[in-house]
This record gives C-alpha cells, sequence and structure tokens, in this order.
C-alpha cells in the first residue's frame, strides 16, 4: 500500500443552479490544489434549493464526487426516492425511520482505501426522527470492520447538538462536521480523541444571498413575516467546505481545516 496520507475534500450544501456550476467547473482544480484523494458533497439544496434530483447526482458524479450525503429537504423532490433505493452513494440521514426510502451510510473504495461515510440528521428545531447518537454508534459498529475510515455528516440546527455529539464519538471516527446552517464556522480543530470537527461546512452557492437565496425575498421574508418562496439567487458562487487528510498507517485524523474558494462562474 503507498505510503502517502489520504485525503478528502468534503464540500458543503450545493445550492441550486450557481452551486452546480461552480462545483462542475471547480471541483478538479479544487482536487489538485489539495491532492484530494476522495470527494464528499452535500447535495441537500441542489434542486433548486429544496432536495436533489437524480440528474443532478448523476452530473455531481461525472464532476468527482465520490458521495452525496443529504438532510431534510430530501424528502422534497419525490421522483428521486426510487434512485436512493438504487444507488447506495447518494445518502439520506440515517435517524429516519425504518422502511424509508434510501440508505443511510455506505462504504466506498477509492484509492485502495475503504472509506465509510454516515449521513445523520439533528433534532434540535427539526423533526423528532431517531435518536442521532444511538443511530451513530449502531452505524459505527455496523461498518468499522469494513472501513478504514470513517466520516460523518450531521445536517443540523443547533450547535450544541453537533459539538455534544463530536464529543460522544470523539476517538471513534474520523471526521464529524455539520451542514445545514450554509454559513461557514471558524470552529475547524481536532479534537482530544483525534476526530477533525467543524460546526458547519457553510455553502457551495451564490455569494451574494441570503443562506444561498434572494436577497430582496429573503429581506421581505422576515420584515414582513408572511410565508414567501424562496428562491435561490443566481450570481457568482463560493465553494466552502472542508479537507480532511488521514496517515495511512495508523489511520488516524492528521489535518482537518476549513477552507472557502471564490467561483469563477
Amino acid at each position: 500500500m503507498p505510503d502517502k496520507d489520504f485525503t478528502v475534500l468534503i464540500l458543503g450544501d450545493i445550492i441550486g443552479r450557481s452551486g452546480i456550476r461552480a462545483v462542475i467547473s471547480g471541483l478538479s482544480s479544487l482536487v489538485k490544489q489539495h491532492g484530494a484523494d476522495f470527494v464528499l458533497a452535500n447535495g441537500e439544496n441542489s434542486a433548486g434549493g429544496f432536495g436533489i434530483t437524480q440528474e443532478i447526482a448523476g452530473q455531481l458524479f461525472a464532476a468527482g464526487v465520490h458521495v452525496i450525503t443529504t438532510g431534510n429537504h430530501i424528502w422534497q423532490q419525490s421522483e428521486v426516492f426510487p434512485y436512493l433505493d438504487q444507488e447506495d452513494r447518494i445518502l439520506r440521514p440515517a435517524n429516519y425511520p425504518g422502511g424509508n426510502p434510501g440508505h443511510g451510510h455506505c462504504v466506498v473504495e477509492a484509492r485502495g482505501v475503504r472509506v465509510g461515510v454516515i449521513n445523520l440528521q439533528g433534532r434540535r428545531r427539526l423533526y423528532p426522527i431517531d435518536c442521532p447518537f444511538r443511530k451513530a454508534k449502531e452505524t459505527i459498529r455496523k461498518i468499522s470492520s469494513s472501513a478504514d475510515i470513517i466520516i460523518i455528516d450531521v445536517h443540523a440546527e443547533a450547535t450544541e447538538e453537533k459539538e455534544a455529539l463530536a464529543f460522544f464519538l470523539d476517538g471513534q471516527v474520523n471526521a464529524l462536521f455539520g451542514t445545514h446552517t450554509h454559513i461557514q464556522t471558524a470552529d475547524d480543530r481536532i479534537l482530544p480523541g483525534g476526530t477533525g470537527y467543524l460546526t458547519d461546512l457553510g455553502a457551495c452557492g451564490p455569494a451574494d444571498s441570503v443562506i444561498g437565496f434572494d436577497p430582496q425575498i429573503s429581506v421581505e421574508r422576515v420584515r414582513s413575516q408572511m410565508p414567501l418562496r424562496n428562491e435561490v439567487s443566481d450570481n457568482v458562487a463560493v465553494l466552502h467546505g472542508a479537507v480532511l487528510t488521514v496517515s495511512r498507517a495508523d489511520w488516524k485524523t492528521v489535518v482537518f481545516h476549513r477552507f472557502q474558494e471564490r467561483s469563477l462562474v
């Protein structure tokens, strides 16, 4: 096995056409820049801000994404339900009730490394689904013998919930990070037990926006308190995410840091 460390490029929530364009056009450059061997992306908001379609997933896979995670909007594009059952590399949160379409985890091999990915969803200010703490432990036990490294995407609102889950699992996974808020936090670090942590990756989507959406509509929504439908802004994007590097010698996390890259499209 090569001695080179294994590096994972992780992309935050991809939002609408702007985010898709930015990922498709800029991913190869980012992979080269960071020496990435594996790419993980959250596709939660890629279909007009709400969910993902099979067509969009195919575009992201073709661009070089290995695994796509999602979150609370996964059920808003019903056409994707059969695809969730068929394609192991696109995940929905594992702690939704049993019997729902899709898979909550997968193990994908890249460059001789077996990468385990677990998708979870928080419950604070979201939905009262199954406990992410219990589901995380259960899933780690299930895949630990078949994965060299394990990464967890926690799609959640509350910082406290994400940080608590990270310390609960510290040393059992290589990285745990949050998605969902679309705003990148500045707390990237490696916890005492060796788990890389970031409260929120941020988003891959329009830069001049309110969490990815049209500023004028967002202002009016908040000002008037009327239930106006958000529309994704379509200006030049910014790519937010993190880089994880793991030693092949002992599968320990050696580097974990956030990044931000302005798109050219």
